[in-house]
């Protein structure tokens, strides 16, 4: 019997066998989950009629985040070929091989169908059909969408505004326009705050076929004509909780500030469009809506 050399007697595990806990959990987007989390949360709170119950909030707030992390998980199924072009995704999971395909979709579908089911058991039954919209319109329409036009980022803004109107509707017990003017406000928050990460990345989704508008328009003027745009309509719509009733004055002295200085950073990306501008953009945003969301909770209480 001939001696098997030591490379032969290696063999390789599947894909699915190398996957580590690590990477199941960073297929759910963990970071981009929390804001989902958050603003589920304070949608929930801000909806409920009075105090709000711990254990029904837990409990819309999980739902919903599983929906989110499900969603995200099958989105990287879809996109696991495009996410190999881009240096910023290839290191993914799927797209590296350290999670089979077929792994990563049972496991989305099974964190989404949790979600849906957390939700479902709600009185109303809202929070999940508003829920299941997000399924559908993040994986049904914006994914395949995003290779054909630029507008994907508006489809894509919807799903990604949802997680507040969820979080009031499971407690409201409806969509009223309390819950409606706190979508409004993430809706349009999401287009400056991804015009900048279009910009700054705009050499990978090229690389990868997207056709982002900083893609199509290299010169960035029509990206920054956007950030400027949606920047612009945050303002009056931040307005909005007070005038609905859901939060006080105080909130929107607080909103003026932050809408008015997160349109002064749009501005300026929008003239200068360089790398430095849209970074201080991309700082802004991510700095705006917790400290608006805070505000809105404390002027509450």
């Amino acid at each position: 019997m001939k001696d098997v050399p030591a490379e032969a007697a290696v063999v390789p595990l599947p894909a699915s066998s190398r996957g580590t806990l690590a990477d199941f959990v960073s297929l759910t987007k963990p970071r981009l989950n929390l804001l989902v989390v958050a603003t589920s949360a304070a949608g929930y709170y801000l909806g409920a009629p009075g105090a709000p119950e711990p254990g029904p909030m837990v409990q819309a707030v999980a739902g919903t985040a599983l929906v989110a992390a499900g969603a995200a998980v099958l989105n990287q199924v879809l996109e696991r070929k495009t996410d190999a072009l881009m240096r910023r995704t290839r290191g993914r999971a799927v797209p590296d091989g350290r999670v089979l395909p077929s792994d990563a979709r049972l496991f989305g579908t099974v964190l989404s169908i949790g979600g849906l089911a957390l939700l479902a058991a709600q009185p109303h039954l809202t929070a999940a059909s508003l829920a299941l919209a997000t399924l559908i319109i993040y994986l049904a329409i914006y994914t395949p969408l995003k290779r054909r036009t630029s507008s994907a980022t508006l489809v894509g803004a919807i799903p990604g505004a949802l997680p507040p109107l969820i979080g009031w509707s499971a407690s409201h017990g409806s969509v009223t326009p309390g819950g409606v003017a706190l979508f409004a406000i993430v809706f349009l928050w999401q287009i400056p705050h991804f015009m900048a990460i279009a910009w700054m990345y705009r050499d990978d989704y090229a690389q990868a076929g997207f056709p982002m508008l900083p893609v199509i328009d290299p010169a960035g003027r029509r990206a920054g004509r956007q950030a400027v745009l949606y920047s612009a309509a945050l303002v009056p719509a931040s307005a909005l909780p007070t005038l609905t009733g859901v939060s006080g004055i105080a909130y929107l002295g607080i909103a003026v500030i932050l809408g008015v200085s997160l349109l002064g950073l749009a501005i300026s990306f929008a003239a200068t469009r360089t790398d430095r501008s849209a970074w201080r953009l991309f700082f802004g945003s991510i700095t705006y809506l917790p400290v608006l969301w805070i505000a809105m909770i404390a002027n509450r209480l």
